[in-house]
Order: C-alpha cells, then structure tokens, then sequence
C-alpha cells in the first residue's frame, strides 16, 4: 500500500513537471513588422489583441489614458539610425510605443522604457517624444490589431496602426543621403587608392589613373606608403626634382611613423633617390 502511494505520488509530480513545459495559444498572438527605408530599419513588435465582437474605442480603449497599444508585453519600436518624428530627431534604439486615444487626434508617445509590461508602470517623464497625429476611419473592419508601412520612400515611411474601424498613421522621415554619405566615408581608406595605384605602377601601366587615385589616398591620410608611390609616379612621369622632394617627404614620415615601415622598402627607396637625384 505504501509504495503503491509513492508511487502515486511520483507520477503526479512528473505529471505536473511535464505540464508546465506545454505552449498554449495567447489571447492575442505576438506579432513583428519590419520595413527598410533607405539604409535605415524599422521593426515594430507586438501583440494582437482581437474586436471579438466589443465596442473598443472609448470602452475597452478608454478615451483621455495612456494605452499600451497593444496587449501583453510593451509594444516596442526599433530604428537602427537616427529618424525623424514631427519635427523631433530621435537616436537609433528600441522606444515603448504608447498612445493616448480621443475621440478627436491622438497622442503618440514614444517612451525610453522599453522594457515595461503594458503601460502599467508607465512614466511620461521617460517619453523620448509625444506626437500629435490624426486617425481616419478603416475601409474594412480590423479584426485584429496591426502596424503596416504604407508611402514608403528612401527618406520616408508612415506608420500605420489599424484596429476595429480606426487607423492611426504616423510618418517617420530619415537623412537616407547624410547616412549614406557617413557610410561611404568610414568605408574610403587612403588604401584603397594607394593599393589601386600601386597595382598601375607596378605594372607599368594606367599612370594618369594612378595619380588621380594618389591624389585620393593622400587627401585622406598622408603616410610613408603613399607618398613613396607618389614619388615613384613622379619618376614615371618625367618629374625627377618632385619625385626627390615626395621621397624625402615619404622617408620623414617612416621614421616618424609609430609602426615603422619595412626596411627593405625604405632602402629601395633611398635606392631610387639616388638615380633621381642624378637625372634631375
């Protein structure tokens, strides 16, 4: 009798330890929209909270309160740049996204409490930004709670949240060009024209080319690399006196550089000094 308890016993408690690993259907499905907008993206992710046959807007949704938009967790928005939002630049991040529904405009809050349940502990002097925007009437009847991007351009999109007969658009603009040019920027080494550069006058070949990407290289940062293969263009093209002056220029650099260059490449250099400076 004993063992047939514990034994009881045993099964109940693994029972219940199995229950606990089963996933049940929520109420209201968590759901992620995510749209690129020039090199920028924005990712919205919430829940779905459904009409089932309720008056929403003013009685579920009171009018006049801060709602979490949503259901269960915090609505969250993410832009991986810097955007734009009614006139009030924002930084890249993740935003609680609450609103203030009326029977008239909205409030649109963007909060720096990401991490909040719903709106329960929410604190307005925590909004990075509050916009006032204007909802239509939906052509059709939204079931269940959305965000969609609509109007989409390289510096532009609306924000569009729909539910039961109401949407509620709100457009974020970015400096697609700026970022793009920032980019463009960190990308470009004084390398990439060198090694271009060097590749022509180790060849013998495409000189005018090579001191345009010279030209480049140095812009960006002048070092012993560059300027050694400027003098040697220079050579190349006739201009001993120059070519001299460029490698005294390259040769100072080396020796004040913090990670000296190669010394073989130094004395090839000082090497061809000599034969320039004879022929000047």
């Amino acid at each position: 009798m004993r063992n047939s308890i514990i034994g009881v016993a045993i099964f109940t408690l693994a029972a219940a330890a199995s229950a606990q690993q089963v996933d049940f259907p929520r109420l209201s499905p968590v759901a992620s929209v995510r749209q690129a907008v020039g090199v920028t993206e924005i990712e919205i992710n919430y829940s779905r909270p459904g009409v089932k046959g309720r008056k929403i807007w003013g009685e579920l949704v009171p009018y006049g309160e801060v709602w979490r938009t949503g259901a269960n967790e915090n609505t969250t928005i993410r832009f991986s740049t810097p955007v734009r939002i009614a006139g009030t630049e924002l930084p890249a991040g993740i935003y609680g996204l609450q609103t203030i529904p009326t029977e008239g405009d909205w409030t649109v809050i963007l909060s720096k409490d990401a991490e909040l349940w719903g709106a329960f502990d929410y604190k307005p002097e925590n909004d990075a930004l509050r916009a006032t925007v204007t909802p239509r009437k939906s052509a059709r009847l939204e079931e269940r709670m959305s965000f969609r991007f609509e109007d989409l351009t390289d510096e532009s999109a609306t924000v569009v949240l729909a539910w039961e007969n109401v949407e509620v658009p709100f457009k974020v603009e970015v400096d697609t060009p700026k970022l793009v040019l920032a980019k463009a920027g960190e990308s470009i080494r004084w390398q990439t024209g060198y090694q271009a550069a060097n590749y022509c006058l180790q060849n013998d070949t495409c000189l005018d080319e090579a001191g345009r990407w010279l030209t480049s290289s140095l812009a960006i940062q002048e070092n012993f690399f560059n300027l050694r293969a400027k003098a040697l263009w220079q050579s190349k093209k006739g201009d001993f006196k120059g070519a001299v002056a460029t490698g005294e220029k390259a040769l100072a650099a080396g020796k004040s550089a913090q990670n000296p260059p190669p010394a073989n490449l130094v004395s090839e250099l000082e090497g061809w000094m000599k034969e320039w400076r004879a022929k000047r």
